[in-house]
């Protein structure tokens, strides 16, 4: 149409990442997701509700013994901000924090930008018992296996099906069909 891809606001492409280390990519992008300094503090001005997550999913995650969390609330109740001081909080640590969301909007608004069917591989059309679409040496395999923590913003607006799949693959690379997601620390979302 006449025009020039470089006259568009894309982003620049990153050159950073090398494929000598023996990282994967998805591990190094994690890795490098910028997160608001300021975003550690917010931990000390969570409210009682908030606080009283916070701590449960703290523990959870130290113990390393896995756990379901639901965070259930109406818009505005501050949901997204207690999840901000568990990423920031975890990311001070150098924990890995796999942080997804069902929709495009609230993916907007996460660190990292990403939705769950392409974070987690999930395919657009999946059957009872179905799996997410990642090997168990892929770099995404290797991500969730090392994530400290996975955060799915909405759950509650996504298909059982989808769910299903990230639990019958997380039990595949973790080794834990005994426990609920492999044994991962995980926070579906609900938001209305």
């Amino acid at each position: 149409m006449g025009k020039d891809i470089r006259l568009f606001p894309l982003p620049d492409i990153d050159h950073s990442y090398d494929d000598a280390s023996h990282i994967p990519r998805e591990i190094f992008e994690e890795a490098s997701i910028k997160q608001n300094p300021e975003d550690v503090l917010l931990c000390n001005s969570l409210n009682i509700e908030q606080r009283s997550a916070y701590d449960e999913i703290m523990a959870a995650v130290y113990i390393k013994q896995g756990g379901l969390f639901f965070v259930d609330g109406p818009g505005g109740t501050g949901w997204t901000f207690l999840y901000r001081a568990l990423l920031a909080k975890l990311h001070s640590q150098d924990k890995l924090v796999v942080a997804t969301a069902t929709s495009g909007v609230a993916a907007s608004i996460m660190p990292g930008r990403r939705m769950t069917h392409s974070c987690f591989k999930i395919p657009l059309t999946i059957e009872e018992g179905g799996c997410c679409s990642f090997m168990k040496q892929s770099g995404t395999a290797k991500l969730l296996q090392q994530a400290a923590l996975i955060i799915w913003d909405e759950a509650s607006m996504t298909k059982r099906q989808n769910v299903e799949a990230l639990d019958n693959s997380l039990w595949d690379i973790m080794g834990r069909s005994d426990l609920p997601f492999g044994g991962m620390d995980c926070c579906p979302w609900w938001g209305f």
